[in-house]
């Protein structure tokens, strides 16, 4: 693991055992001996399409299933089996999915499920603190394992059930063109962190037409000149430094973060800390820079997040002695909770940490915060209960409410949200079965509309790092890394021969319908697995936990990405991030622009986004 990488769902989930240390003796206490599951076996067929068992009571956790290791069920009542026959005619899978899920009362508990073929190979797996835990599979006839382990029982028992069920009709492609997008490398020779860019973020100045790219403890400045077909890209290294004005710049991060307001041109850099963040703040692209607090107290741990944008009328406004006319959040992750302290002086200091969950309602794993032209702050969340959701603030960061998104299902993937100019919600996520998603709402997250599969057109089995940004109101698009392989995409046995590619799904009618591109057509953006499973990954945690994507004032669509094959990688696919070299398992700090096609502004139609499509490299290296 890189020392600047992000902190685990691992780690977070170990801490969680110390926190419920009280509750674990109370639960030995009390519980009794775990039992097998009743029944032990069950069939599921397209005439009887559900089965249903339960199993526990359980005492002690087992806490040794990693990314790169299945659970050790060597001691008793470690592990729970149930066998699963399914039983399904030639060409069924072509609409219907088998979908396992596993359920406790208690939602402060944990339940990892693991489902294994006939031969013992995984084939699929749920181990997030989601509850329910879902799994998602074809339902090919054979017999299965269904492994349910007790990683956080608390004295829980757990209820299960496998069915059957209709895939979703996808909705027919829109009648838009697909936007053609072109990817710029940085330049080998450029300083800092070009091949450490997993977690990238991206964000457009409106005010100077500059773009800002942060790989690890490196800021970069992006400028693209348009008079060129395609646009012609100038990388710059603007890191802050004490020399440009913040001490605690460039020195010391376990994740890197930025955001910039587009209607001020401020941005912002953040590096984690532990219990707050080393945070910098530039008004002029970086050639300056000013120190932050970096976030409020209390706050959390891992993945902070930083947005901005209007206050909200039903909240706090400005200091009186700040001339900065927009909110700043800074949101970060606990073991329970998740924080969210505003800042009324341009993020120069922060108020309070404000808790905006608890266990009890949904996982402490989110996204990325945003704020609406009205004011409303968004907190995406990928566990709450059997759905994902969305956090909303009202009145600037004092309260928040947990808004479900019917249809969705967690996942290993954090969602993201993206609002248009009159305030239309756009949630993209992967789900439960792998695909990524989208659900709109217009009216603060209160009500959704049923979330559509986006990627069919290329036939994408599995997603990850979804990445929502929207521009006018009926205007949008998810990036998101996506495979046409199905299966576990974490397996390192079984996804070698897996290629990667950053896609695009862009919607011109509110949501109604999509449109696909593929940005890397001839160039994966891996081979192999992908591991989203904190530091117990191997090598194939080499793009970490997200991509990012912004658009810039004439409504070109970025995406921010780290290229994680490169090179000889590129053409031969015996190279992979499983076994490597080291091109196959890279991290290259590169941008995907939009080249072509109808950006997410309509006022800049008439001078159409017309470069061709193309792709360069800055020399890699």
């Amino acid at each position: 693991m890189r020392a600047t990488t992000r902190s685990s769902r691992l780690r977070h989930r170990l801490l969680g055992l110390a926190a419920a240390g009280a509750l674990v003796a109370a639960a030995v206490t009390h519980s009794g001996s775990a039992v097998a599951s009743s029944p032990t076996e069950g069939t599921v067929t397209d005439t009887s399409t559900s089965v249903s068992w339960t199993g526990g009571p359980f005492a002690l956790p087992n806490t040794t299933g990693t990314a790169l290791d299945a659970p050790d069920c060597t001691a008793p009542q470690s592990c729970d089996d149930f066998t699963l026959h399914v039983s399904t005619p030639a060409g069924y899978d072509d609409s219907h999915s088998l979908k396992i899920e596993v359920s406790w009362p208690e939602t402060a508990a944990d339940f990892d499920v693991y489902v294994l073929d006939q031969a013992g190979n995984p084939v699929g797996q749920a181990a997030s603190s989601a509850d329910p835990e879902q799994v998602v599979l074809p339902p090919t006839t054979g017999t299965y394992t269904v492994r349910v382990v007790p990683f956080l029982p608390l004295g829980q028992s757990y209820t299960a059930t496998a069915t059957l069920v209709d895939q979703p009709v996808p909705p027919p492609p829109g009648t838009a063109t697909p936007p053609g997008f072109t990817t710029y490398a940085a330049p080998s020779g450029l300083n800092g962190d070009v091949n450490n860019a997993g977690e990238p973020s991206i964000g457009t100045n409106w005010k100077s037409g500059a773009t800002m790219y942060q790989s690890s403890l490196s800021t970069y400045k992006v400028t693209f000149d348009d008079s060129t077909s395609p646009a012609t890209a100038h990388w710059s290294d603007v890191s802050a430094t004490a020399a440009n004005g913040c001490p605690q710049g460039s020195t010391f991060s376990l994740d890197p973060i930025l955001f910039t307001d587009h209607a001020t041109g401020r941005t912002f850099e953040s590096q984690l800390s532990g219990q707050d963040s080393l945070t910098c703040y530039t008004d002029d692209d970086g050639q300056t820079w000013s120190p932050s607090t970096g976030g409020g107290i209390p706050s959390g741990v891992d993945h902070q997040t930083i947005g901005g944008g209007p206050y909200s009328p039903n909240g706090l406004g400005p200091l009186p002695t700040s001339t900065y006319p927009d909110a700043v959040y800074y949101c970060s992750q606990d073991i329970a909770t998740a924080f969210c302290a505003a800042s009324h002086d341009g993020g120069t200091t922060f108020g309070p940490g404000v808790p905006t969950y608890s266990l009890l309602d949904c996982g402490g794993l989110h996204g990325h915060v945003k704020v609406a032209p009205d004011g409303t702050a968004y907190l995406p969340n990928k566990a709450c209960g059997s759905t994902a959701a969305l956090v909303v603030s009202k009145d600037g960061g004092t309260s928040w409410t947990v808004n479900p998104v019917p249809g969705s299902s967690p996942s290993d993937a954090d969602p993201s949200v993206g609002v248009g100019a009159n305030g239309t919600v756009y949630f993209g996520y992967v789900g439960s079965d792998g695909k990524p998603a989208v659900a709109v709402s217009h009216d603060q997250g209160t009500t959704w509309s049923a979330p559509q599969t986006v990627g069919t057109e290329f036939g994408v089995k599995n997603a990850v790092f979804p990445a929502m940004v929207a521009g006018d109101d009926n205007r949008a698009t998810l990036a998101y890394i996506g495979t046409t392989k199905a299966g576990n995409y974490q397996s390192q046995t079984d996804f070698k021969d897996a290629e990667w590619h950053l896609y695009l799904a862009t919607t011109y009618d509110g949501g109604k319908t999509w449109v696909s591109s593929d940005a890397t057509p001839n160039d994966p953006v891996q081979r192999g697995s992908i591991c989203t499973g904190g530091t117990t990954c191997g090598n194939d945690r080499n793009l970490l936990d997200f991509i990012d994507v912004t658009v810039d004032k004439t409504g070109h669509v970025e995406a921010a990405f780290a290229d994680g094959c490169i090179d000889a990688c590129v053409t031969d696919a015996t190279h992979n991030s499983d076994d490597g070299p080291a091109d196959a398992q890279a991290a290259y700090a590169t941008i995907a622009r939009q080249s072509s096609g109808l950006g997410l502004f309509s006022a800049y139609d008439p001078q159409a986004l017309t470069s061709k499509k193309h792709k360069t490299h800055g020399g890699k290296g």
